[in-house]
């Protein structure tokens, strides 16, 4: 009986609401804006945050990156001519982070140069990263041919390189990729592998490999290439000494990554007196991707709420509305029986109609706008249940809420003033 009666009040409600096609509609149009912007903005930024936290999970979150850098006091000397800087890290800084801390499970050095390689008539500028097997197990990337270098290589100072995918379809799109002998600098090296890798960047570190990195035995590349680097700016060129440009530590576990990062700035404090390097944890970053997440989620939510109070301010509007034009027909059902929460029902119904339709078609529209600007910037854009249901059960809150009150005026008219009313 209930239940006839309630599907009675949603046809009926539903009826009214057709009289005024229009005027339902351009108020059920700020329902839909709200939901379908809440959607998309929700959908953009969850998209935005997943690949920012991606691009930084590719570090590792066990992981600590240590870089060398020109520290203040040798950017000011370097404008002299022919001028030697010394600074960064050292193959014993490597040696007494592997000795002193226990909590490393893992640790990599890697030499960081540009040379131009070539083959017959194709050449391109590579970055060549003189490491030891390491590497590829702390910046892990899909084998594609051949193999990586190993122990003896690094032990034999063996002249072998292994590409990026990038690097061997630029220099070696004509040729057989594994065994050919590509010319790095003056020397030859011998392909042994091809590997998948990416050039992107995670907030503001740089992930450790690039399209165009050559990977060399540390061995190999400090026997060819030395710790001496020429660098020529403005008319003017400067003789660098580097021995290591980067070292890539890995913790036993995620909870020792913080305190053995600190520890191994001060140790490299007592042993450097410029700054001269500087420290990055993955994991910090994440943690502060993570909470700039929660804090886009507030503002959103905020900008949510706003929306949906137009739309609900224009439900209430309307309603009121209703009911003045409705006055004799409310007058009519009090005298004919109806009780005042009959015409409380009656009204709200109507206005909870009004708003679930606009979300529903909010949602529609607001499930559109992330696959168009998907598909035409190719930005990444996800759309969580939480982002569909959310607005919607707000939208339904919206009409009992701004219905409430238009509903409970209309159940408080007299019934005999009601009928005198034309």
């Amino acid at each position: 009986m209930h239940q006839s009666r309630f599907a009675r009040n949603i046809l009926l409600g539903i009826e009214n609401l057709l009289q005024h096609k229009l005027r339902s509609f351009l108020t059920m149009l700020g329902v839909v804006f709200g939901v379908g912007s809440v959607v998309a903005m929700l959908a953009v930024g969850e998209g935005a945050s997943r690949e920012a936290m991606k691009q930084i999970e590719k570090l590792g979150s066990n992981n600590i990156i240590i870089n060398s850098i020109k520290s203040i006091e040798e950017e000011s000397t370097s404008t002299q001519r022919s001028h030697m800087s010394v600074y960064g890290l050292t193959y014993m800084d490597y040696q007494r982070i592997n000795e002193t801390f226990p909590n490393v499970r893992k640790s990599v050095p890697a030499k960081l140069i540009r040379k131009e390689a070539r083959v017959e008539a194709r050449t391109l500028e590579l970055r060549i990263v003189g490491t030891t097997q390491e590497w590829f197990e702390l910046v892990p990337r899909p084998i594609l041919a051949g193999k990586i270098f190993g122990e003896n290589e690094v032990k034999n100072i063996a002249p072998v390189v292994v590409l990026t995918e990038f690097g061997a379809r630029k220099l070696l799109a004509t040729k057989n990729t594994i065994g050919q002998t590509v010319r790095i600098g003056g020397d030859s090296f011998e392909v042994i592998g091809i590997i998948k890798s990416e050039a992107a960047q995670a907030g503001n570190i740089q992930i450790p490999d690039q399209q165009i990195d050559a990977y060399i035995p540390i061995s190999t590349v400090k026997e060819y290439f030395g710790d001496i680097f020429l660098k020529v700016t403005s008319g003017s060129f400067t003789l660098e000494q580097i021995e290591l440009h980067q070292i890539i530590v890995q913790a036993d576990d995620i909870a020792n990554v913080e305190s053995t990062a600190i520890g191994i700035e001060r140790m490299l404090k007592n042993f450097h007196k410029k700054a001269d390097y500087e420290i990055s944890v993955p994991l910090a970053l994440l943690k502060q991707a993570e909470a700039t997440k929660r804090r886009n989620a507030i503002v959103l939510g905020s900008i949510a709420c706003i929306s949906l109070l137009v739309g609900g301010i224009g439900i209430m509007n309307i309603m009121l509305a209703s009911v003045t034009e409705r006055t004799r027909e409310i007058g009519i059902r009090r005298a004919i029986g109806a009780r005042r929460s009959q015409i409380i029902t009656q009204f709200l119904i109507e206005a909870v109609v009004l708003s679930t339709l606009g979300g529903i078609v909010g949602l529609a529209v607001g499930i559109g706008i992330p696959c168009i600007i998907t598909y035409f910037s190719d930005m990444p854009t996800v759309i969580t249940l939480g982002s569909i249901l959310l607005p919607l059960f707000i939208s339904v809150g919206i009409g009992i809420i701004f219905g409430l009150y238009p509903a409970v005026n209309a159940a408080k008219v007299d019934p005999i003033i009601a009928l005198r009313h034309e």
